[in-house]
């Protein structure tokens, strides 16, 4: 009887010696949290630049921060130097010489290509589009080392369809954190369909060493889980205020001190430009939860469009005379 011995498949001509070097490749191309050296956060305004101020402050990381022009990323390294003086220094938190060492590991450059080139970690922090993050997307994982972790500080969308911009779409992942970064713990971890158990686990761990403490969930909730539930107080707020049932200050008393809140909905959307985030999210809002719950409010919407960035303004000079 004639015994078949299948062939050693051939990874190389080294043959199983071959499949172990292989196999070796693999194992290291695994990003692990203890391995990042150098990072990159892609947009320099309000998250960006609190983004790259924690990972150089909490986890002594070389940052590149990436914008579109040098008035921006310049604009973005003085916010940094302003919170830090104001939040740490004056307060003895910190030296003058600590922060001269935070601020210097922070670069800023103009070209995605190359904030990412020769960077283990990733995070998008543009405005609140598909269409751009999936632009971005597709640029990092063309420049960025094949081992680099690709992450997306987004509040509300969806990081497979991000991650279906890259041909590595288990090192993709949501690492949303709070404004304002420095105090918030929160830092959701989000799941895409493809995303990896070691990228999520390399997620967590930053966010610890972050001083941050993560949740874990799937990315086919819209708002994930803090903004999809607090998205519902927010639009019932908005719709009081519509209805003139109270000022935008009584509403918000009455929830800070109902539900020991530390802030209103309404005052912290004004607080964090959370009016804007949504007027320029509409479309993808509607094509996630429907034109019912997606489309805007139409206070928010008038509001807007009258160029009011904070509900407090626009009901004291329109809504109240009205």
């Amino acid at each position: 009887m004639r015994i078949y011995n299948p062939p050693i498949p051939p990874f190389s001509k080294g043959g199983v010696g071959g499949f172990e070097k292989l196999f070796s490749k693999l194992k290291e191309e695994k990003m692990k949290t203890e391995e990042i050296k150098k990072t990159a956060v892609i947009g320099a305004g309000t998250m960006g630049a609190q983004i790259a101020e924690v990972l150089s402050r909490m986890g002594g990381y070389e940052v590149n921060m990436v914008d579109i022009n040098d008035d921006l990323v310049k604009k973005g390294v003085q916010s940094i130097e302003q919170r830090l003086e104001r939040f740490f220094v004056s307060k003895g938190k910190l030296t003058a010489e600590e922060k001269k060492n935070i601020v210097n590991r922070i670069k800023g450059y103009t070209s995605i290509e190359e904030a990412s080139k020769g960077s283990d970690l990733v995070i998008e922090a543009a405005v609140e589009k598909m269409a751009l993050k999936k632009e971005i997307f597709k640029k990092l994982d063309e420049s960025a080392p094949a081992h680099a972790i690709l992450a997306s500080n987004t509040s509300y969308l969806n990081i497979s369809e991000m991650a279906s911009a890259t041909k590595r779409p288990e090192k993709v992942v949501g690492i949303h954190f709070f404004n304002p970064v420095a105090v918030m713990q929160l830092v959701e971890v989000v799941r895409g369909g493809r995303t990896s158990n070691e990228t999520i686990e390399m997620a967590c761990d930053l966010a610890r060493k972050l001083g941050k403490e993560p949740v874990v969930c799937r990315d086919i909730s819209y708002g994930f889980l803090a903004n999809r539930a607090y998205r519902a107080m927010v639009e019932e707020a908005t719709q009081m205020v519509w209805e003139r049932v109270a000022s935008p200050e009584e509403i918000d008393k009455a929830l800070r001190l109902g539900y020991s809140l530390p802030l209103g909905p309404l005052e912290l959307a004004d607080m964090v430009g959370g009016w804007s985030i949504r007027a320029s999210s509409e479309e993808d809002a509607i094509r996630e939860l429907g034109s019912e719950k997606g489309r805007l409010h139409p206070l928010t919407r008038a509001m807007v469009r009258a160029g009011y960035a904070k509900i407090y303004d626009y009901w004291k000079d329109v809504l109240s005379k009205t």
